[in-house]
């Protein structure tokens, strides 16, 4: 590799990496509105606040998280559903952290009307810190963490 191309190429990996912010996560799909999840939006949303407790790959992890809904995230966006009976069972959201990690939720799993869960988008950890650059879903209910995906990119509503 020539040395103008290598210089490119990192030109190009450095302009990536550094437009990688809190402002690139958003909410797509089968909405009326996508959102950008950033702080003003997650700010205009009621706040909920979940302890929960899950096994991960280094043991029993427990914590009390304060964030939005992924309910309220839903009916903000204006989520679009087909006309029939329960047709709202027929969809998930695909959660993507940064690192490229994926997790499937079930809208049924959190709507008020069927599984009521508080899946929660978090931004404020039990230490009290908030941070609105590295939002993580977390699923009460699972028995193992595998649905907590850490520094949430996107949400799409399939």
């Amino acid at each position: 590799m020539s040395r103008i191309s290598l210089a490119l190429a990192t030109l190009l990996f450095a302009a990536s990496a550094t437009q990688a912010t809190a402002a690139d996560a958003t909410l797509s799909g089968s909405v009326t509105t996508p959102l950008t999840l950033d702080e003003a939006t997650l700010s205009a949303l009621p706040t909920t606040t979940i302890s929960i407790s899950f096994q991960s790959s280094s043991g029993t992890e427990t914590g009390t998280y304060t964030g939005v809904l992924l309910w309220d995230l839903l009916q903000k966006a204006g989520f679009v559903n087909a006309e029939g009976k329960n047709t709202v069972l027929r969809h998930t959201l695909s959660v993507a952290g940064r690192d490229g990690y994926v997790v499937a939720v079930a809208e049924g799993e959190f709507d008020p009307k069927f599984g009521n869960k508080q899946v929660l988008l978090a931004y404020k950890a039990v230490d009290g810190k908030v941070s609105f650059d590295h939002l993580r879903l977390l699923v009460p209910g699972d028995v193992h963490g595998g649905r907590a995906v850490s520094d949430v990119v996107s949400i799409e509503v399939k």
